[in-house]
């Protein structure tokens, strides 16, 4: 079976948004009205509405660090992760954990970042080598 995700949430600012997903982020946009847009988010769709973002706090532990939850994410080869990380430094984007490798020399070895779009929604962005060590134990 294939599918695609799917997840609609809040923003304060559709134009804000669009350079952000838009142009810093690469991800395509798709239709919109004059209360939300959505965006090609790496493969899934993200629907921006309008409105209060969702309330955050720093309470996931991940190793060593205390990252933001609930969180929006996304797994990349770890090419166009690094890609993207470099995309994210050029634009002056506050990390909240800056790009890192995660559980190195482990099952599950990572390469992750997170930072907030400009309504402070987290994101994750992982970057894997092998995809088919997402779920290794």
């Amino acid at each position: 079976m294939r599918s695609l995700f799917h997840f609609a949430y809040h923003v304060t600012d559709l134009d804000e948004a669009r350079r952000f997903y838009g142009r810093i982020l690469g991800c395509e946009e798709g239709r919109s009205t004059d209360t939300w847009v959505d965006f090609d988010f790496f493969g899934h769709q993200i629907s921006l509405h309008l409105g209060k973002p969702f309330e955050t706090t720093n309470t996931g532990k991940v190793g060593d660090h205390m990252v933001p939850m609930p969180h929006l994410g996304v797994i990349l080869p770890l090419e166009d992760w690094n890609v993207l990380a470099d995309r994210l430094k050029q634009a002056d984007v506050d990390f909240v954990m800056p790009p890192l490798v995660r559980f190195k020399g482990e099952p599950g070895e990572q390469w992750t970042m997170f930072f907030r779009d400009p309504s402070g929604n987290p994101i994750e962005v992982k970057g894997f080598a092998d995809f088919a060590s997402v779920y290794a134990k």
